[in-house]
């Protein structure tokens, strides 16, 4: 495409539309004039972008039809109708078109937790490598480290604590993952070697079952919740390499906003699993109770995404923003 033909063809009606955006009052005519000349200039904007991007033109024409997207369709607010569906249909639906990643992202990170708690718990050197023997019998003796952690603060304060942390790991997954995934891939694995060196210093003390009955309370959720993070930052990851058919500005595009969506449901899953590790797992409550309510939040998230979200990605929903909120586009060649 020759851009200043191009520029000269449609500079008078980009003029007229700035005119237009201007004034305050718009007679009928006007006002159809205005919608006319905003979705040509859309689309010469999509044009530009895809055949001849030049920053300063698609700056301006940028600006342009955003004031007239303002214009046209009026300043929207989010209110509680918008959370409300945000928490029933693009959230969960967000999250079941992305279990074709983070399911085996959740397999294989288990897998690898085991081998490694198995690897440390059977190998004596290695233990070594990690602490002196003094300092391994007390991580794992009766009341030692790996059980008084989870009371060693008043439970509101750990519980925030807690959810403040994993709400960052999970935010650095799905904001990294544009990073061909590999900074992802680093945050998995050092979340599976702490959990694969509790697991193994504690089954060489013969303690394992005291250890997962302090870990599956709030963990079962809180790793569910990690491994949805990754998956779609890994698929983000995936996106640059591989698009499919849209242009790779607008895949990154659709996929980042869903993952922007999917952080913010994902801090309150991972409200729900530190609420659980500050209240539940430090508490008197029998084991097996502590284990069955961890296991209810479990199925009780799963549910959420699989029959809500399964319902509303089958009619459409993706958890990008609906269509008149995102930026006009046009087909392009393949």
């Amino acid at each position: 495409m020759d851009l200043d033909v191009f520029v000269a063809a449609h500079r008078a009606e980009w003029d007229r539309l700035d005119a237009l955006l201007r004034r305050r009052d718009l007679t009928g005519a006007e006002a159809d004039e205005l919608v006319t000349l905003y979705q040509r200039t859309a689309t010469h904007l999509s044009l530009i972008r895809s055949s001849a991007p030049d920053p300063l033109l698609t700056g301006r024409l940028s600006q342009l039809v955003a004031r007239a997207r303002s214009t046209v369709t009026g300043t929207r607010r989010a209110s509680w109708r918008d959370v409300t569906r945000f928490l029933t249909h693009g959230f969960p639906a967000a999250v079941y078109r992305a279990r074709h990643w983070w399911i085996p992202t959740a397999l294989v990170s288990t897998a690898v937790a085991a081998l490694l708690g198995w690897w440390i718990g059977t190998h004596p050197d290695v233990q070594s490598s990690i602490a002196a023997p003094a300092e391994l019998r007390e991580l794992t003796r009766p009341g030692g480290q790996y059980e008084a952690y989870y009371s060693s603060h008043p439970a509101a304060s750990f519980a925030a604590q807690v959810w403040t942390n994993n709400a960052q790991a999970a935010a650095m997954c799905l904001v990294l993952g544009v990073f061909l995934g590999l900074p992802v891939l680093w945050i998995l694995f050092q979340n599976m070697l702490n959990l694969g060196i509790g697991v193994g210093l504690m089954s060489s003390a013969g303690r394992l079952d005291t250890f997962l009955g302090l870990v599956l309370p709030h963990g079962l959720l809180e790793l569910t919740a990690v491994f949805v993070a990754a998956g779609t930052g890994l698929r983000l990851g995936w996106t640059v390499i591989d698009p499919g058919p849209r242009t790779r500005r607008t895949a990154l595009a659709e996929e980042g906003r869903s993952a922007l969506g999917m952080a913010m449901g994902l801090a309150l899953i991972l409200f729900v699993s530190g609420a659980i590790e500050g209240f539940v797992t430090p508490s008197g409550l029998p084991t097996w109770t502590r284990i069955t309510i961890g296991i209810t939040a479990e199925l009780a998230f799963l549910a959420y995404v699989y029959v809500l979200g399964g319902r509303a990605a089958r009619a459409g929903e993706t958890g990008d923003l609906d269509a008149a909120e995102r930026s006009a586009t046009v087909p392009t060649a393949a």
